[in-house]
């Protein structure tokens, strides 16, 4: 859908919304105090450890991470787009979601529903044809295909005729055009009258995550000067970089998944599912995109991809590894499973059947085994300069990883390997790179043989307003805020009297209070959602469901401290730094006068 959502709209709707009744209507709940709980639909568990809070808006589980607001639970229980999440949610409470920009982009609603009707008889027709081709049906029974699969797949064919497809459902200027802009007929280079784009080859038709038709590839079957796979263009509703062939079959297949299986070819995807693993998808002709990694996680948190072991097979997977990265939060694995040479999926379960498929899938390898194997290629890790050239290739990609224990686990590797310290890349802020680099500091005095303390076993003291009066003071004032947005009724409007303060978080906390203000309707959910996407959205998390002693004016009192602290710290950093330039390069009146006032004011 074209347009972007208004933020205001989404917290409106949030508002509106009881998490608790949308998920009560899918996941028996039970009262527990002031929240809900629940065994977890996301992973296997015994005692419940999901719970749902009616303050918050938000749902958590303390066992495998799951986290979020209704539009997220909707996304991962339901496997919804985001946009179709919220407009199921708003249907609920009878809104329009309203899109920026209009949809000027994209096809209007009458189009859309001409463009899947059109697939949709396109798909009859092709089955039809199929029925009526000897040679069709020979080459799927060459495949080893049963009927039931060649039905549950739609298969078809499309004849060698210019215009097979055109003249049975193209017979007026308007139908022609809606075939054309489906991407079912093309032009020449001079232009004329359109043909089918699709002739002598046997159809898959592609389906979006309703099961819709949206487009089709096509095998050739005769030798021809043409691709021997040929898929539809980008269309108002195809873009290959965001589909995956057979993802409505996989889900139709099971409600829980336990991983799902990346192979490259439409024939290996159909293989596995009539042999007894129907968790196959395929991508359309093209890498693996990061669209991709997020909608295969969204599915399933274990994905295997299964490629050729030859070179195009492993620069295809280190594509697929760079698109995965970003995307391995808390819970998520990938492996990788290369092939012997002159084989693909669809030849080995036909050999092996489903329990030699399966002790390949059991062995594949670990996303962070083969990161290392490729990154290492060529390098000398018994040379300084190796070790170094190792530790360049792979930081920019790991600081991509959230924060979590995948990420800490691939820098404690990458030291084990290089035992040298590196910087990160800039992309990353202050706070994560701080964090970062502590540990790597921890881990490299380790394998150093010295014991340096653990930067979490530093004490910290508590200010007469009960915060903490070290750096967790703006960690404490962010769980507050984020748990409570309405407390931004303590905070004085900008310019803020610590926003000059150089500690980690503070620029966050920032950004939080001016989203509260700009945003009266915002709640704990639809700040988590805001991030969902940004590298501090795991610490959001965490915070969010971080337990906080007291009743709201006590809290409300603490946050305000909070900020009176931040305050004070930024006026004794003012304060040194001034000392500091004194004893260095002088001060100019004004310094000198400001320099005054504030020691007078510490003295008082």
């Amino acid at each position: 859908m074209a347009g972007r959502i208004p933020d205001s709209f989404i917290d409106d709707l949030l508002a509106r919304i009881d998490i608790v009744d949308v998920i009560q209507e899918r996941v028996p709940l039970k009262k527990a105090g002031r929240d809900w709980s629940a065994r977890c639909p996301f992973h296997d568990e015994r005692s419940p450890s999901f719970t749902v809070s009616p303050h918050k808006q938000f749902y958590h589980c303390f066992g495998c991470g799951a986290h979020g607001s209704a539009i997220k639970f909707l996304m991962d229980y339901d496997r919804l787009e985001f946009p179709d999440a919220i407009e199921e949610l708003a249907a609920r409470v009878g809104l329009k979601v309203p899109y920026e920009g209009g949809r000027a982009a994209a096809p209007q609603q009458s189009d859309t529903a001409d463009l899947y009707t059109v697939l949709d008889q396109s798909a009859r027709y092709f089955q039809h044809a199929l029925a009526d081709s000897a040679t069709a049906r020979a080459y799927f029974d060459g495949r080893g295909l049963d009927a039931a699969t060649i039905a549950a797949f739609g298969l078809g064919y499309a004849p060698d005729a210019y215009d097979g497809l055109r003249s049975a459902l193209g017979n007026s200027p308007q139908r022609i055009n809606l075939l054309e802009k489906a991407g079912m007929l093309t032009r020449g280079e001079r232009g004329g009258m359109p043909y089918d784009r699709f002739r002598d080859r046997v159809m898959f038709p592609i389906q979006d995550r309703r099961g819709r038709i949206i487009a089709f590839g096509g095998r050739v079957l005769a030798k021809s000067d043409g691709p021997k796979y040929l898929n539809s263009p980008e269309t108002p509703l195809f873009h290959k970089g965001r589909e995956l062939f057979a993802l409505w079959q996989v889900r139709q297949a099971q409600q829980k998944m336990g991983r799902i299986i990346v192979v490259e070819g439409y024939m290996d995807v159909i293989a596995l599912h009539q042999h007894g693993l129907p968790q196959a998808v395929a991508t359309l002709g093209t890498a693996t995109t990061r669209e991709h990694a997020e909608i295969l996680f969204r599915n399933c948190a274990d994905v295997y991809f299964c490629f050729d072991g030859d070179r195009a097979g492993r620069q295809a997977a280190w594509r697929a590894a760079e698109s995965v990265l970003p995307r391995m939060r808390e819970g998520r694995q990938a492996h990788f499973l290369f092939l012997p040479d002159g084989e693909d999926p669809d030849t080995l379960i036909r050999q092996e059947g489903n329990a030699g498929f399966e002790q390949r899938l059991t062995a594949a390898t670990p996303l962070s085994e083969f990161f290392f194997a490729h990154q290492e290629s060529g390098t000398d890790l018994r040379t300084a300069d190796g070790r170094a050239r190792l530790a360049e290739r792979c930081k920019e990609l790991i600081a991509s990883i959230p924060e979590g224990s995948f990420r800490d686990r691939m820098l404690e590797l990458l030291t084990d390997k290089t035992a040298i310290r590196w910087s990160l890349s800039a992309s990353l802020s202050p706070q994560m790179r701080e964090g970062v680099e502590e540990m790597l500091e921890e881990r490299v005095a380790q394998l150093r043989g010295a014991s340096g303390p653990s930067a979490d076993a530093a004490p910290t003291a508590r200010s007469s307003g009960g915060v903490d009066a070290q750096r967790s003071v703006v960690r404490y004032a962010v769980a507050l805020l984020l748990q409570n947005p309405n407390f931004i009724e303590s905070v004085d409007a900008p310019p803020y009297a610590f926003a000059a303060l150089r500690r980690p978080g503070v620029g966050l906390l920032i950004e939080l209070i001016d989203i509260c203000r700009s945003r009266p309707a915002v709640n704990t959910a639809a700040l988590l959602q805001q991030y969902e996407q940004r590298e501090e959205g795991a610490a959001l998390r965490k915070l969010a469901v971080l337990a906080l002693h007291g009743d709201a004016g006590t809290l409300q009192r603490e946050f305000a401290d909070a900020l009176t602290v931040l305050s004070a710290q930024t006026k004794q950093q003012r304060t040194d730094d001034l000392i500091a330039k004194q004893a260095d390069s002088g001060l100019d009146d004004e310094e000198k006068a400001e320099l005054r006032g504030l020691l007078a004011a510490r003295r008082r």
